[in-house]
């Protein structure tokens, strides 16, 4: 795999500690390239990776070198056997996803109402999974499945997991992913005015989400 993109993984999950998004040893990245997997390493922090800190595996998950891989490493593959024009995959427990996520009254239809554009742009439609432990087997196979018509999903009482054609759409889905969530809950006690039908119509007319 070239060195670039193994760089490129190692710099998004510092910037992803450096701003909060992540803590202490959650979170986890992985990048696909041909039939290998790159995925950032188990019980250490996204700070201070290096590439040759980071698990190799083929996409059957069998290992390419002694680094041992993210607990999460079965709904990453599950992802990558999906959707074949996935190229990476972000998972994070950043503070507002996990609020979202939490909520007794979330609608799982519609976990996050249509705001700003760049929300439907990046993000929507936004899946929702069930509450099943970290690492389960369980939690790959409902990820997998989900995966098929997400590009970005959230974990109850979890976090959030984004995938893209590439390293930077996965993390732009993250990013944008947050500060929905964000501006959700801080105008969850004002009138907000939605976009209307008309406005999403346009949106999907001239913008695609691969």
């Amino acid at each position: 795999m070239r060195e670039q993109l193994l760089e490129q993984l190692c710099e998004a999950a510092a910037s992803f500690y450096e701003r909060g998004y992540a803590f202490g040893a959650t979170g986890n990245v992985s990048i696909r390239e041909g039939d290998e997997i790159r995925i950032t390493p188990t019980g250490k922090s996204l700070k201070g990776l290096s590439p040759a800190l980071l698990a190799r595996l083929d996409l059957a998950g069998n290992a390419r070198n002694e680094n041992r891989p993210s607990k999460e490493l079965p709904f990453h593959l599950a992802i990558y056997r999906e959707r074949a024009e996935a190229g990476a995959i972000v998972h994070l427990h950043s503070t507002y996803s996990v609020a979202l996520s939490c909520l007794d009254d979330l609608d799982e239809t519609e976990p996050l109402p249509p705001i700003t554009p760049y929300y439907l742009m990046r993000v929507a439609p936004l899946g929702v999974i069930p509450y099943f432990r970290p690492g389960s087997p369980l939690l790959g196979e409902a990820v997998g499945e989900a995966a098929k018509n997400h590009n970005c999903l959230l974990l109850r009482h979890h976090g959030m997991i984004t995938c893209g054609r590439d390293l930077n759409e996965a993390i732009d889905r993250a990013e944008e992913l947050e500060e929905t969530a964000k501006l959700f809950l801080l105008l969850r006690d004002q009138p907000v005015r939605r976009l209307t039908p008309e406005q999403i119509g346009e949106l999907n007319q001239h913008f695609s989400k691969g």
